[in-house]
């Protein structure tokens, strides 16, 4: 069995802020980082509050570094991000802000696109079943249904 070393606040305080330095973080990441390495309860808000004053952690930021990549580089929907960020302990202005991040225009060009690739790649069935298809594809990436439903009616 492995025993876990409990760092003290002098040998957690460097690796934190290394932590913090490396991305972007939520508060939630960084309580679990320290609860794993065994920080006290007392230190550990200690911690997060020196990283908050130094500007190491920062929830808007974090937010809206967090919906722009997702975004970008994953194409995934508001509904999805959303789920994402509260599952990271981001709720109310934050979760806000980080939508402020997706443009509308590119979120409406980034649907269309994905619509338009995933319904070339679907080969089998009717068109009754490909628009199921479909549907439940953009659903999962986290659009909302609305939007999906409009995009859908253009494959009629």
């Amino acid at each position: 069995m492995l025993s876990r070393k409990n760092l003290s606040l002098q040998e957690a305080k460097p690796k934190i802020m290394k932590y913090c330095a490396l991305q972007e973080r939520s508060h939630v990441e960084v309580q679990d980082k320290l609860k794993s390495w065994g920080v006290l309860w007392e230190h550990r808000n200690d911690l997060i509050s020196f990283l908050i004053e130094n500007n190491f952690l920062n929830e808007e930021r974090f937010a809206r570094a967090y919906a722009r990549g997702k975004f970008r580089i994953k194409n995934w929907g508001r509904k999805k991000i959303e789920k994402g960020l509260k599952a990271k302990g981001v709720f109310g202005y934050n979760l806000k802000a980080a939508f402020e991040e997706i443009n509308a225009e590119d979120y409406a060009k980034t649907l269309s696109s994905l619509a338009e690739k995933k319904y070339k790649t679907l080969r089998t069935g009717s068109q009754f079943e490909k628009k199921i298809k479909l549907r439940a594809y953009l659903l999962g990436k986290g659009f909302e249904h609305n939007l999906v439903s409009e995009i859908i009616k253009q494959y009629d």
